[in-house]
């Protein structure tokens, strides 16, 4: 060890005696990326001819552009999408039609693209305006007659392919143009949702893709002279094929089209159809180059996360959760200095990913906690381009595997039938970090592989190896000393874990859902100090016993339990105590649980479906002091307990009436009313409690879905200030009592700015009354009826 430690420092010198002859200059974590040469030369003029598919979005804009505002002089659209959406091709379509031109006094286009130099846009915009000169004049001078061109005009002004987030240099340049008289527009294009909400004042227009309609007919034109398509109908078959790579993005479909123009050779077609799109030469301003631009502005930290995201196939639906445990066993979540927890800073990187429109199609499943989302096929296809060659997507059968992969996904395929195959197959790997498999239907029944991969790769970070078929895993899983994820889901056939797995002191991520023949966890469990996401399956009758002083003195690291299809299971209060950190509590297909743990005082989310007999804890005359340790509760969503009929009264206690932003029931045939006082308003044997109790003054969002017996909201809804979206499913009775106008209930809500009975927006009728009327009677009217 002492010689290796000698290497090390020898090749660090080495190290920094280049950095001093090259010059190089050392660079912090946080250090911003330097800004990229974006600048492109781009005009205003556009043939509406040449455009296919935009026709609606055009006259939608206009009708934005055409609505006077009353607040400020200048109002900003913002364009967003990804690139090579046609996002300035559209904005093109809109700057030179007759009724806009008719419209405004003044039109100005300017291409941004690379630093937002306050000054340069200045002068450009003049010179947009005027067509004059106005070279080496100063600041102020500018100003002036940036004024002047704007005073007392109706102006149109294009920010395009604006990158910048800097608030400040916006503000600057904004005011400088409130000049304009009332009605005045600016359409922003964007790709990032970052820029458009630094800089816009209406909601952002986020452009869609073409239909494959469409694609064909931009295809069409692009790949054939004029009408020769008809003459090669074999071609354009293909040609359907190739479009749905494109899948709506009109500069790819350019990019292939060009590739194929004059090309009527059937092999030359057939090959752009099978070949995946990064591997086809492009040019740099074809579509992989326009979207590396995104991914070049990337942090260096962002840029891995989005690079491992290759490793999943088109068209995956990923789950931030799922996502996050992945980044963090491959070590690519960077700790902050404000010491936020990983899943935090994890839910921070998707958010700016999704914000620079490299993720898409989002869709809640619980609310401000688990949602999913996918990738475009073509962004997919530049995670590909940046990944290569450390991650890679194999199969058993792959051949050319490069010698420095580090990070491999097995997808579907028959699974490896012998020995032989298995040593052919590791034979072409070293020191890999990841082996993920993301097919259930792989079948996967060798434990002979398994073993070759603990005995290979002493360096795995992430294990993943899903629906295996033995009954114990070997005791040699220890000497993976650096496994940080291990994900055995779905072995139907392992009954017993060995202890020696409690030696993987580094393990973050523990995943052993549908185990269903599991008998229980290791008996050192406990020692596994860095474990903080834990999924299990378990034949157990409670989750952790008595004997066991160790694992309830060192659950402390525990962030995410996730506990489902558990038959037998009674109990979770035994040694739930040591459970100082844990966030998240998610309990599924319980059966025979009857209580929860009444001491997770850190718990921000409590998730509970389908226990039968479980009480969440409001009957038989229970003390409130008994009744706690909920406090920091953000997120609960209850669905499918028969037992339900009144919410449990710590819900509505100070701090959790103060902290829950989001409530979510359904599915519970019994739940008839929200607190023992809705039910019985003449009830006295906890009136001294129930007055010490709060309103859910935080919370953002309440969704009922089938509850048949609930007839009424909250009496005292209206104090639930923060309620913003209030969704009613399947509850017929207070689907009556909310219906605006008729309904008794209608009052409380009508507050609540989106509505949704049995799936139809409900639209608040004062907010209407207030937007026909527009006058100030109106308006008192109304404030008196929101204080009432």
């Amino acid at each position: 060890m002492g010689n290796k430690m000698k290497e090390i420092r020898e090749r660090l010198d080495k190290v920094a005696a280049d950095a001093d002859k090259f010059n190089l200059k050392k660079m912090g974590v946080n250090v911003p990326v330097p800004v990229l040469n974006r600048k492109r030369e781009n005009y205003s003029f556009v043939r509406a001819s040449d455009v296919i598919g935009r026709d609606d979005d055009k006259e939608k804009i206009i009708q934005l552009l055409m609505q006077s505002s009353d607040e400020e002089n200048v109002s900003v659209l913002p364009l967003v999408g990804i690139g090579g959406l046609g996002k300035t091709t559209l904005a093109k379509l809109v700057y030179n039609d007759g009724r806009v031109v008719a419209h405004f006094q003044k039109r100005m286009w300017v291409c941004v693209s690379d630093e937002f130099d306050v000054k340069r846009l200045i002068k450009e915009i003049i010179i947009s305006a005027t067509h004059g000169k106005y070279d080496d004049l100063p600041m102020d001078e500018l100003a002036h007659h940036l004024k002047n061109v704007l005073d007392d005009n109706k102006f149109l002004l294009i920010l395009d392919d604006v990158w910048s987030k800097n608030r400040d240099e916006w503000l600057e340049l904004k005011a400088l143009l409130d000049g304009g008289t009332k009605g005045s527009k600016i359409i922003v294009t964007t790709r990032d949702k970052l820029v458009a909400s630094v800089m816009g004042t209406c909601p952002m227009y986020e452009l869609k893709g073409l239909s494959d309609e469409e694609c064909l007919s931009l295809f069409i034109k692009c790949a054939f002279k004029d009408g020769r398509d008809k003459q090669y109908p074999r071609l354009v078959g293909i040609g359907k094929d190739i479009v749905k790579k494109c899948k709506g993005l009109p500069l790819a479909v350019r990019t292939l089209g060009g590739l194929l123009y004059l090309k009527a050779e059937e092999k030359d077609w057939l090959r752009v159809r099978d070949s995946e799109i990064w591997k086809l030469e492009q040019k740099k301003a074809d579509v992989l180059p326009a979207l590396k631009l995104s991914y070049d502005e990337l942090p260096f930290y962002l840029k891995q996360c989005f690079a491992s995201c290759s490793l999943y196939p088109k068209d995956f639906q990923f789950f931030n959760i799922q996502l996050i445990e992945m980044w963090m066993g491959q070590g690519l979540i960077q700790p902050s200095e404000q010491n936020e927890e990983m899943e935090d800073i994890g839910n921070r990187y998707i958010d700016q990913l999704l914000q620079k429109s490299f993720f898409q199609d989002v869709e809640e499943h619980i609310p401000g906690f688990m949602y999913h989302f996918k990738m475009h096929d073509l962004v997919h296809d530049l995670a590909l381009l940046v990944a290569q060659p450390e991650c890679s997507m194999l199969n058993f059968d792959s051949e050319n595997i490069s010698t420095k992969v580090r990070h491999v996904s097995i997808l579907k395929s028959d699974g490896p039938k012998e020995e032989e195959t298995i040593s052919r197959f590791f034979g072409k790997l070293n020191n890999l970090r990841t082996i993920s498999f993301l097919d259930s239907d792989v079948g996967l029944k060798c434990e002979s592989f398994f073993i070759t991969c603990l005995l290979r790769f002493k360096y795995m970070r992430v294990l993943a190896i899903r629906d295996l078929s033995f009954e114990e895993l070997p005791n040699s899983i220890c000497n993976l000393k650096h496994l940080r994820h291990l994900n055995l889901m779905g072995n139907k056939s392992i009954k017993r874990l060995p202890n020696s797995i409690c030696k993987l002191h580094h393990l973050q991520i523990l995943n052993l859902a549908r185990c269903d023949s599991l008998e229980e966890l290791p008996r050192d469990i406990g020692k596994m100090m860095s474990l903080k996401h834990l999924t299990i399956t378990t034949q157990q009758m409670a989750f952790l016993h008595k004997e066991r002083e160790v694992g309830r003195r060192c659950f402390n690291s525990l962030r995410n339990l996730l506990i489902r299809k558990c038959p037998n299971l009674e109990s979770l209060m035994e040694g739930m105590r040591s459970f100082t950190a844990l966030r998240t509590l998610m309990i599924g297909e319980c059966p025979r649980l009857s209580s929860l743990p009444k001491h997770l005082l850190a718990s921000e989310n409590l998730v509970i479906v389908d226990c039968e007999i479980l009480d969440l804890g409001n009957r038989n005359g229970e003390r409130e002091e008994n009744i706690q340790g909920f406090g920091s509760l953000r997120n609960l969503h209850i669905s499918k307990l028969p037992k339900l009929e009144i919410l449990p009264r710590w819900l509505f206690q100070v701090p959790t009436s103060n902290n829950l932003l989001y409530l979510s029931i359904g599915n519970c045939k019994n739940f008839r009313a929200f607190s023992e006082e809705e039910e019985s308003p003449s009830l006295t044997q906890f009136s001294i409690q129930l007055e010490g109790m709060g309103h859910l003054t935080a919370l953002r969002q309440l969704k009922i879905k089938h509850c048949p017996q609930l007839s009424s909201l909250p009496e005292k809804i209206h104090h639930f200030s923060a309620l913003t979206h209030l969704t009613i499913e399947a509850c017929p009775e207070l689907v009556k009592r909310c219906e605006p106008g008729t309904g008794e209930d209608w009052n409380k809500i009508a507050h609540v700015k989106d509505i949704y009975l049995d799936g139809e927006k409900i639209e608040s009728t004062i907010h209407t009354q207030v937007r026909e009327s527009g006058s100030d009677e109106a308006g008192a009217g109304t404030s008196g009826e929101m204080e009432d």
